[in-house]
């Protein structure tokens, strides 16, 4: 072999041999103080406002925790993050958080999970078989739909009728928050459902469902109770487009929610911060790798937020949100410490 080929073999072995090296021990990039990462797969039900919010949470706790996030987006269709999760399996992450489609969804997934030992969790809505998972970090949905109707109760003063815009149809926020509304309805027999269906937590469906009501109901309708933000504001527009005004009330807190609440379009919603309640869920994850006691179930209660309290929330989700990115490490921290997962302020030592 000659000198000139030998060199040339030589130098294109280098950059292989340095990518093996940074690949373990304490070359390992990914490494933070000698410790590898955690891989944590993440699948959720799409990617909406609030889910895109609770993005921005997981990656700024993911990043302060030495955290890789594998991050998937089932679009909708259960078949979809089942497969997701099979892969997530097979790819062998550490855990696995689940934002799940449906709650009577992916059994087969969590009993290949369990087999693999890998724990699995639950953000944000339920699954039925919550015996597979490790642990959840859940809305106190029933709250949330019953805190929302009367908001809408009392602007209307016990009585109207109405028209419900629902989540997508078997999903734990829709069926949760559906009874919490039902479940006030039942104090104010002067208030009529003239209309419920879904929506599927979608904007655009929501102007299409409302336009298709206002040429059904027309002036009938006194006010419009929707279980998340996007669909209140297609309601909106569809309003503005028909030249009419309605009370509308929804749940979540995004920023076009808040700002919303802010002209009052809105009447109210209530806070889920999903940077907040996702990076809660993604820290729940790495104590269960590291095996450290996790609780069974954390709840988010949902503060509400009215006209004269929106602009303390409006700061943390808009306005200041790089600086509460940056402190919500700490804080997530101290929220499991103390079992209140929605407080938004971190105590000053």
């Amino acid at each position: 072999m000659s000198r000139r080929l030998t060199r040339m073999l030589v130098t294109a072995a280098v950059p292989a041999l340095m990518v093996s090296v940074a690949a373990c021990g304490a070359g390992d990039p990914s490494a933070k103080n000698g410790q590898p990462s955690t891989r944590v797969g993440v699948t959720v039900y799409d990617m909406s406002s609030f889910i895109t919010q609770g993005k921005e949470g997981a990656e700024s706790y993911a990043k302060a925790n030495n955290i890789d996030l594998v991050w998937n987006s089932a679009g909708g269709d259960v078949s979809t993050q089942a497969s997701q999760v099979d892969q997530l399996i097979n790819q062998k992450v550490d855990a696995i958080v689940i934002v799940p489609v449906q709650a009577d969804s992916l059994a087969p997934q969590m009993a290949s999970a369990k087999a693999a030992n890998i724990p699995v969790i639950a953000v944000n809505t339920a699954l039925a078989d919550s015996g597979a998972l490790k642990s959840s970090v859940l809305p106190d949905d029933v709250a949330a739909g019953a805190q929302e109707m009367q908001m809408m109760a009392d602007k209307l003063g016990g009585k109207g009728n109405i028209v419900v815009l629902q989540g997508p149809l078997g999903s734990s926020p829709e069926l949760d928050r559906t009874k919490g509304i039902k479940d006030t309805l039942t104090k104010y027999p002067g208030i009529k459902i003239l209309a419920i269906d879904t929506a599927n937590w979608k904007r655009d469906e929501a102007v299409n469902k409302m336009k298709n009501w206002i040429s059904s109901f027309g002036d009938q309708i006194n006010g419009i109770v929707s279980e998340n933000d996007d669909m209140g504001l297609g309601a909106v527009q569809a309003l503005s487009e028909a030249g009419k005004s309605i009370p509308v009330v929804g749940i979540d807190g995004i920023q076009d929610g808040l700002e919303a609440v802010k002209s009052g379009k809105f009447i109210g919603t209530s806070l889920q911060h999903g940077r907040v309640e996702m990076a809660e869920g993604i820290a729940v994850a790495q104590r269960a790798v590291k095996g450290e006691p996790v609780e069974q179930k954390y709840v988010y209660k949902m503060p509400p937020v009215t006209p004269q309290n929106v602009d303390q929330y409006y700061q943390n989700v808009v306005t200041g949100k790089d600086a509460f990115l940056a402190q919500l490490p700490a804080l997530v921290a101290q929220n499991l410490a103390s079992g209140d997962l929605s407080n938004e302020k971190l105590n000053q030592q």
